[in-house]
């Protein structure tokens, strides 16, 4: 279980995180939403001790993280917005050079890998360089690396930013398999609909502070499961209901163009967040 307790980080003045407390349970797919600058980036640098906290703790099964812990450091792995990987390495290097940084045995690297590169698809592919791979192996590459040392949390930072929709489907299969192998992941996306498709639960996050955390279903559930939209001069003007005979009742006395739809997460996230922004 990873547990954040007033957890805090101020950079020469300015509050990135403000008080953030939240659990999340062993083998969770969890999600944290927000808008650029929510705070989202810097809590998973705290998560990964690349930050210190200015205040407040973090806990991994009940016990304190800190840099010197490399026994819980080593449960968590870190998979960046970036790509971190030097552009003339093949994938075999890349992940032996991971493995050489954790100490393990050469042996062991070279099996981990096998099996890793044979479960995201990546073993036909393994003497290209990084430069010559597609966005999408180099996402997929990146979350073998992570994977090597057999972590038990793995902490996705905008996973897949700049992806073909193609290649994103494949990597939400890659990690829906992973959660279930009991991998605990922590998400962070501005694809909101990969948050709905992939996670138990989401946190909405904004200007440091945490807002509503649920499941996505209850999210919706709340807000009005039917949605009408009106297009209108200034744009698109949605509402919201909870019961369908009253969406068809409300979209019946409009006549514009308009139309009748599911409520998805990104209209809670606009309505709780977005809202907020303007």
């Amino acid at each position: 279980m990873i547990e954040l307790k007033n957890l805090k980080k101020t950079f020469e003045g300015f509050t990135a995180v403000d008080g953030v407390s939240l659990q999340i349970e062993t083998g969770e797919f969890f999600g944290l939403l927000g808008p650029n600058g929510a705070g989202k980036t810097t809590t998973i640098g705290m998560l990964s001790t690349l930050l210190l906290p200015t205040s407040g703790e973090i806990y991994i099964n009940g016990e304190l993280l800190s840099r010197k812990r490399q026994d819980l450091k080593r449960k968590v792995s870190v998979i960046t917005q970036e790509y971190s990987m030097r552009q003339d390495m093949d994938m075999d290097e890349i992940m032996e050079y991971q493995g050489r940084l954790y100490f393990m045995p050469v042996k062991e690297i070279r099996a981990r890998t096998e099996e890793l590169f044979a479960f995201a698809g990546l073993t036909a592919h393994r003497r290209k360089t990084v430069r010559k791979l597609s966005g999408g192996m180099k996402r997929k590459l990146m979350v073998c690396r992570a994977l090597l040392t057999e972590p038990e949390i793995l902490l996705l930072d905008e996973p897949t930013a700049g992806m073909d929709a193609i290649s994103r489907r494949q990597m939400w299969n890659l990690l829906r398999q992973l959660n279930e192998q009991g991998l605990t992941i922590l998400l962070t996306t501005h694809y909101i609909e990969e948050a709905q498709a992939l996670c138990g639960r989401v946190a909405l996050m904004n200007e440091g502070k945490l807002g509503e955390v649920d499941s996505p279903a209850h999210l919706i559930e709340d807000l009005g499961p039917y949605a009408v939209d009106e297009m209108l001069a200034d744009g698109i003007h949605s509402q919201y209901f909870h019961r369908r005979q009253e969406a068809i009742a409300h979209l019946s006395g409009l006549s514009g163009q308009c139309t009748l739809r599911d409520t998805t997460l990104e209209d809670v996230f606009v309505e709780r967040v977005g809202k907020s922004l303007t």
